[in-house]
């Protein structure tokens, strides 16, 4: 069995604009997000790690070469494991009402509507099979290692029902993951076969002192 620890990247513009960022739109990393990146490094220091995963996308790709640059690890990047693709609502002037469509769509999704599409964009069917091939690359071969993933907090968060057998969904949709958070899982490289047991959720003990955020993903699901 190995262990996958889904790291969430370190703050950047699009978390404090609230834009969305699949491709177009693509910042790197404020200060704080480097701090924060640092500090999973630190947290992760002498840990057996056995490789590290990234999203193409900056906040991910520079937080796990962050972490590397601490574990003596370069990054290998997956493109399964970019954001939720929300089509024609990426690079729009944020507001609110883009944002209620986006809920819109994901409540759709955990609600028995996998096939409901961003205009221009993925269904859930599509953001799962993303999900289930990039494990099962990051994973193919391995047996009883250690694999860090960077990525974002929609891909990991929607997608947990159908990778692990174990979770309370309304829990974690309450408990969004912070920047920089860990959530632990033991999974083989059958990724596909659904047999991921969630060990931790959204752990974010380790960011400490001016690293501190409040900005945790999607707060709208709080909201009727």
């Amino acid at each position: 069995m190995n262990t996958v620890y889904l790291v969430r990247h370190g703050e950047n513009t699009a978390n404090l604009t609230r834009e969305f960022s699949h491709r177009r739109v693509d910042y790197s990393l404020t200060p704080k997000g480097v701090l924060q990146a640092q500090q999973t490094g630190d947290y992760f220091r002498g840990q057996p790690i056995d490789a590290i995963y990234t999203s193409p996308l900056k906040r991910a790709f520079e937080t796990a070469e962050i972490i590397g640059a601490v574990l003596g690890i370069a990054p290998t990047v997956l493109e399964e494991f970019r954001e939720v693709n929300v089509g024609a609502l990426e690079g729009r002037p944020p507001n609110d009402d883009d944002w209620l469509e986006h809920d819109r769509i994901i409540r759709a999704w955990l609600s028995d509507q996998p096939d409901m599409l961003f205009p221009e964009g993925e269904n859930y069917h599509m953001l799962l099979a993303r999900m289930r091939a990039g494990l099962g690359q990051a994973l193919a071969g391995r047996r009883n290692q250690r694999v860090i993933i960077v990525g974002h907090g929609g891909i990991f968060t929607f997608t947990l029902k159908d990778i692990c057998r174990n979770i309370e969904l309304e829990a974690i949709m309450h408990q969004p993951s912070r920047n920089c958070s860990i959530t632990e899982l033991e999974l083989d490289e059958h990724a596909a076969d659904r047999r991921a047991h969630l060990k931790v959720w959204a752990y974010h003990a380790h960011i400490v002192g001016d690293a501190t955020t409040q900005i945790i993903g999607h707060p709208a699901f709080d909201k009727p």
